[in-house]
């Protein structure tokens, strides 16, 4: 998943045993604060870029097994070498932040899942990692579950992007549906919104349930934090649903009663992988 999902899945820093705290902090330490230079403050695009160019340095420097770090990239270079962490998916995270700097629209639902391959499946990556569980089987269910996330946070977002001058529907999406990318706000009480977010909604739900069965695999507390998050997305899809697909007006996220549904739809996947068992 994405940086931006912890607003969305909070659960996920309850669920971690302790042992793997540090890391994943100095993780979401390193990505955050290069996620916050691309979209924060008052630095030109120039200043942008060239900030998280020094985050790559850095990296380089990590690669090279050079010491004297900065505290926040020392601390992420203890946690490479400590896990044997490959250092791929850091440099595509800062890839996509880059992005952000200079591409604010997409042609192409491919074109996104591009960006979502750089921006939410390397922390996937990165988990499955710190977990001892990245072969190839569950690096692919996690990339469909970190891109549906990713998506997710899209169709929940599109007003807040829009205030930034982001559109990450694929501008074939909106075209196909004849509605105008200027005219973005205004488009939210027509049919035609209605039936392009529906469209977007299932799309996004079948690609989450395609890796799910990663989250069923997984033993322990990384399988359970994962059920949730693959709950927590769906329970958005739905309240966008319930929204009427109006997320100018509503943006859709988890309450406290969510929460417990979540939580509840998160136990009855583990008794179906059960029952599954059984019939086997």
């Amino acid at each position: 998943m994405s940086v931006d999902h912890y607003e969305n899945f909070p659960v996920a820093s309850i669920l971690l045993p302790s042992r793997l705290r540090p890391a994943v902090e100095a993780i979401y330490a390193f990505a955050r604060s290069a996620d916050d230079i691309a979209d924060e403050g008052d630095a030109t695009p120039e200043q942008r870029l060239a900030a998280l160019s020094a985050y790559e340095a850095a990296l380089d420097r990590i690669a090279a097994g050079d010491s004297g770090h900065a505290p926040m990239f020392e601390r992420l270079a203890q946690v490479v070498r400590e896990y044997d962490l490959p250092l791929e998916p850091m440099y595509a995270l800062l890839s996509a932040f880059k992005q952000d700097v200079v591409v604010s629209r997409y042609q192409t639902y491919d074109a996104v899942l591009d960006y979502c391959s750089r921006s939410a499946n390397p922390v996937g990556h990165l988990m499955l990692h710190l977990y001892g569980a990245a072969d190839e089987h569950n690096l692919r269910d996690a990339d469909a579950i970190c891109s549906a996330l990713q998506l997710i946070n899209f169709l929940q977002d599109v007003a807040i992007d829009l205030q930034k001058e982001r559109i990450y529907i694929p501008l074939e999406d909106l075209n196909r549906y004849a509605i105008l990318p200027g005219a973005l706000d205004q488009a939210s009480a027509r049919p035609r919104w209605r039936s392009m977010m529906k469209f977007e909604v299932e799309r996004a739900r079948a690609l989450m349930l395609s890796g799910a069965p990663l989250a069923l695999r997984l033993k322990g507390r990384i399988g359970f934090e994962l059920r949730m998050m693959v709950q927590g997305g769906l329970r958005i899809l739905d309240a966008i649903e319930e929204a009427e697909y109006d997320v100018f007006l509503h943006r859709p996220k988890l309450t406290k009663r969510d929460w417990l549904n979540v939580f509840w739809a998160s136990v009855r996947m583990k008794r179906q992988l059960k029952r599954v068992a059984r019939v086997a």
